[in-house]
């Protein structure tokens, strides 16, 4: 799915390259100052070091800046980036929708195609934007801190091997049972979508005929669909953060408790647990912006499906690729036992064995009752639709040789 994605990057692909780049550098920086905070404490201070202290700290106001304008040069880049990705998306998109015949309009309905070009494309965006920024800053924190915290005490590491298979279990149960939830949301607004744009289209009807108030319940229950889908699928992510901070806070107590221990007995140094408690925050803020960046793309995930869909669809209608060029010799149109049916099934025919002949300049008067057909035959002929099986000629050709 995201091989089908990534090509609309086109122009902007240096942007999504840099960001990481820059990303990786501000997270190395970030590593190394509680490090440092560590040797100050632990030599400056002890040993009374004045300059050792003034030299060191120096050092880490100088790596926080460097740090900082890493940070805003990836967010400057993820932000380009992904606004590019998600402009190339809907002129891809558009394009493929251009191409589209009526049948395969019919397959989404106007009001999907509007939500996909739009809603889903916005959900789009934001999941690349967190992929290519905090979905490579949290994993090589969270890689680089915890082998920080292993090389000051690694008998205090053992709490994340407890912790971190916990709430990843946790995450993996939200995920599953949320996306169906929020693909099913995203079905609620295409619905009322359509009833936006139904209303407006017939607005004169519904004023004629005084029917605002049964339209006005008509939305209402709509939105209320969109609601309770909504909050169906917010029930589960919802239960993100709690379990995230009960990891977190959990984590945090067993150290002070275990930590605290440790320096009473002399096995480790006030200025280690201080660096090692930094390292804890680090592990637990990246375990943070994980889950974060993973409701977000749970929601993505629907939304990228949905817009997939659209970029596979096959093309109903197919021009021959022979350029031949007709010179038009009348306006004649011939149906010859022409077959056709929107759900290309011969056993549901809209119109079947259909056969006349249309004189060029002749006038001729389709009549019948509502759902008969009528519009269905007209659109036959500048080939809106495709027959099932049968020709339609104009002006003694085929409408498929055009």
């Amino acid at each position: 799915m995201i091989k089908k994605l990534l090509p609309s990057l086109g122009e902007f692909k240096k942007y999504a390259i840099l960001t990481p780049l820059f990303v990786i550098a501000e997270v190395i920086l970030e590593i190394y100052i509680p490090f440092l905070m560590s040797k100050i404490i632990d030599v400056g201070i002890k040993n009374s070091d004045t300059n050792y202290i003034l030299k060191i700290g120096a050092l880490m106001i100088l790596m926080a800046l460097f740090s900082l304008l890493f940070g805003v040069l990836a967010g400057k880049f993820a932000a380009t980036a992904s606004v590019g990705f998600s402009k190339g998306l809907r002129k891809t998109l558009f394009e493929k929708i251009q191409m589209f015949s009526f049948a395969n309009v019919d397959r989404f309905s106007t009001a999907s195609l509007i939500t996909r070009l739009t809603t889903d494309i916005n959900h789009t965006q934001m999941a690349f934007q967190i992929s290519i920024r905090m979905l490579v800053r949290a994993p090589i924190m969270l890689i680089s801190a915890t082998f920080m915290a292993y090389t000051i005490n690694p008998r205090l590491c053992i709490i994340f091997l407890v912790a971190i298979p916990l709430l990843s279990t946790a995450l993996y149960l939200i995920g599953t049972k949320a996306f169906p939830l929020f693909k099913a949301m995203l079905k609620k607004y295409d619905r009322l979508n359509a009833m936006v744009q139904e209303n407006l289209i017939g607005i004169r009807v519904v004023k004629a005929f005084v029917r605002e108030d049964h339209e006005n319940e008509k939305f209402r229950k709509a939105a209320d669909e969109v609601r309770l889908a909504q909050l169906k699928a917010e029930k589960i992510l919802v239960l993100n953060m709690p379990i995230m901070q009960f990891v977190m806070y959990g984590c945090m107590i067993a150290i002070s408790w275990f930590g605290g221990n440790m320096i009473i007995g002399g096995t480790m140094e006030t200025g280690e647990l201080m660096s090692f408690i930094s390292y804890v925050t680090q592990i637990l803020v990246s375990l943070m912006m994980i889950t974060m960046a993973f409701v977000i793309i749970v929601i993505s995930r629907a939304s990228m499906t949905r817009i997939v869909e659209v970029i596979d669809e096959e093309i109903d209608i197919k021009d021959d690729s022979s350029g031949k060029d007709f010179e038009v010799e009348d306006g004649s149109i011939v149906f010859e036992n022409v077959n056709f049916s929107y759900s290309k099934n011969l056993e549901n025919l809209t119109l079947c064995d259909i056969n006349f002949r249309i004189e060029s300049g002749e006038t001729i008067g389709i009549i019948g009752s509502t759902g008969s057909a009528k519009t269905t035959l007209v659109q036959l002929i500048p080939r809106l639709y495709d027959v099932l099986s049968g020709r339609v000629l104009v002006g003694g050709h085929d409408v498929k040789e055009y």
